[in-house]
């Protein structure tokens, strides 16, 4: 899996996280979106590496700007994670 960090600007309120979250979900394959003005930043989590002309084409359709995009291995932590054996 794959955590893959969008910097955006142009984020105002609750309405624009959720037209980022909904564009990103209908337009690329993944398995969880966040987005926080605040942090002028949107969060995906993926199974596989998507490409980032592919990314910036979907926000693109959204208005915003998309300033960088940084990717990292990502591990599901599960409910019961800290009971691993040894």
């Amino acid at each position: 899996m794959i955590r893959i960090t969008l910097k955006i600007e142009g984020m105002m309120c609750g309405m624009c996280e959720s037209h980022i979250n909904d564009t990103i979900r209908r337009e690329l394959n993944v398995d969880k979106v966040t987005s926080s003005r605040s942090k002028k930043e949107s969060v995906i989590i993926a199974k596989d590496d998507i490409e980032n002309e592919k990314i910036r084409a979907c926000v693109a359709k959204t208005g915003y700007e998309l300033i960088n995009i940084t990717k990292e291995p990502y591990e599901k932590r599960s409910f019961f994670g800290f009971l691993k054996r040894k």
